[in-house]
């Protein structure tokens, strides 16, 4: 020993020993395989329906706004895709989940590190000899005896799955609300050209009154009557502007720019393709990304299941110590002393906080049981509330264009009438408002109508590949 440092010889070979521990662990292996859990199946806890009410006619593309044949909706989902925030946060979330993978996966291999110390003694003449210097490389490694780490990094990539499933959500969601905001500006504009018509009929019935109330024909009361609707037509139209500009506001946001865009959007609804397949329920809902990212969340609280049972059992540690020391450091890299030492670690059970662990575990995967089941009953829900909402809906159209036609004969022959000087006016002005809301609801029909089909085409979507996708490695396979 000089200076209190121990002196290694340079001929010393390393000598390796192992427990007898590690003898144990290594013939209790066979014995103890059963003990891994094996996967559980997914059962559904219900009953599911064998069809929906109404089948449908024509595929619809995986795409489904181009069935719509309007090349200025294609363009802004596109750039929607491109440029929405919301999306882009799902997308690194999904990469976030591919980080926490690899996180996990690196329990697979050993731990290595390289270690160099250096120190000072003192007081020593002329520091000669005060050095204490130590090169060391450590390792440490658990043997995956019952599939702990297995499962766990199992787990991991199901979420990492389920997080893809997300993003497509989310692109499917997007799609839809900026077809909605389309189509309703479209409504929109409809709606203000025809206030701008009647507000033009209005005025015109208005100079009439007014010519008669000059001759002597009427009451002074008819042309506040009248006065009183262009002024509430004119309100009208002011809502209708205020709804345009935020509708604008909407679209900009959702494609990603600051609500000051102007986008020109034909004063023209688009005609209603014919209603989609919807074929066998279950196989159609499990289409759908919202209910593959269910089952993957599902599938990886059964594997965290797994790997709570895993981790009552024991553990099988190798740890490797390799070092060498030298009074200075240049005496290290001459030094031929080299340390070697491995130990095993088995700790056996950890008491009754392993038992709540798996007991957690499981109440969290019955938890995600009921979540998936649930998300398939309100897909079923969403397609077959579509479907008779559209149903019910055309017929509702058909009425209220009953209701119109009738309304303008209505409003013709009470005006001859009045004209004639048989009948008041108010009978008139009643009428005549009667048609102009009649028209006014029309639109906002046929615009509810079109929200139902969008709802129906995002209800049966399965998803569909975004430019980052197509840029994208392939997700890792089932495990």
């Amino acid at each position: 020993m000089k200076n209190g440092t121990p002196a290694f010889k340079p001929n010393k070979k390393p000598v390796a020993t192992l427990p007898g521990l590690y003898l144990l662990c290594c013939c209790t292996i066979l014995w103890l395989s059963g003990c891994s859990r094996k996967v559980a199946d997914v059962m559904l806890p219900f009953e599911t329906p064998e069809a929906f009410s109404l089948p449908g006619e024509t595929q619809v593309p995986d795409q489904w706004w181009v069935v719509f044949e309007d090349p200025k909706l294609n363009a802004l989902i596109d750039s929607a895709f491109e440029a929405n925030l919301p999306l882009k946060i799902a997308w690194y979330q999904f990469q976030e989940a591919e980080a926490l993978v690899n996180i996990t996966a690196s329990a697979k291999v050993p731990d290595v590190f390289l270690q160099l110390q250096s120190g000072l003694s003192r007081p020593e003449p002329d520091f000669v000899g005060g050095e204490n210097t130590q090169l060391s490389l450590r390792s440490n490694y658990e043997v995956d005896l019952w599939g702990r780490i297995r499962y766990s990094v199992h787990a991991e990539e199901f979420r990492f799955i389920a997080t893809y499933y997300d993003y497509k959500t989310a692109a499917v969601t997007l799609s839809g609300e900026v077809a909605l905001a389309w189509f309703r500006l479209k409504a929109t504009r409809i709606q203000l050209q025809l206030l701008d018509e009647q507000l033009i009929t209005n005025e015109q019935v208005l100079a009439l009154i007014r010519n008669r109330f000059a001759s002597g024909q009427v009451r002074g009361v008819d042309i506040l009557r009248q006065e009183q609707l262009i002024a509430s037509t004119r309100e009208q139209q002011i809502a209708l502007e205020l709804q345009q500009e935020l509708l604008e506001n909407q679209l900009s946001v959702l494609l990603g720019h600051p609500p000051a865009d102007v986008l020109d959007a034909p004063a023209q609804l688009p005609d209603l393709p014919p209603l989609p397949l919807t074929g066998v329920p279950l196989q159609l809902v499990n289409r759908r990304p919202d209910v593959q990212s269910a089952f993957y969340r599902l599938q990886a609280s059964d594997r965290e299941v797994a790997a709570a049972i895993s981790n009552k059992y024991p553990r099988l540690n190798f740890s490797l110590n390799a070092a060498v020391r030298s009074n200075s450091l240049i005496g290290l890299l001459e030094s031929q002393a080299i340390s070697i030492g491995s130990s095993v670690l088995a700790p056996i059970f950890y008491g009754g906080r392993l038992d709540a662990q798996v007991n957690q575990a499981e109440a969290i995967r019955q938890q995600l049981l009921n979540d998936y089941g649930q998300t398939v009953l309100i897909a079923f829900q969403e397609i077959e509330d579509a479907l008779i909402q559209e149903a019910k809906q055309r017929q509702r159209i058909e009425v209220i264009q009953e209701q119109v036609e009738l309304a303008e004969k209505t409003f013709g022959q009470l005006r001859v009438e009045y004209l004639n000087g048989s009948l008041p006016y108010l009978d008139v002005l009643v009428t005549l408002n009667q048609q102009q809301q009649l028209r006014r609801d029309l639109i906002n029909a046929q615009l509810d109508l079109l929200e139902i089909r969008v709802a129906l085409y995002r209800a049966l979507a399965g998803g569909f590949d975004t430019e980052r996708e197509l840029l994208m490695e392939e997700i890792p396979e089932n495990q």
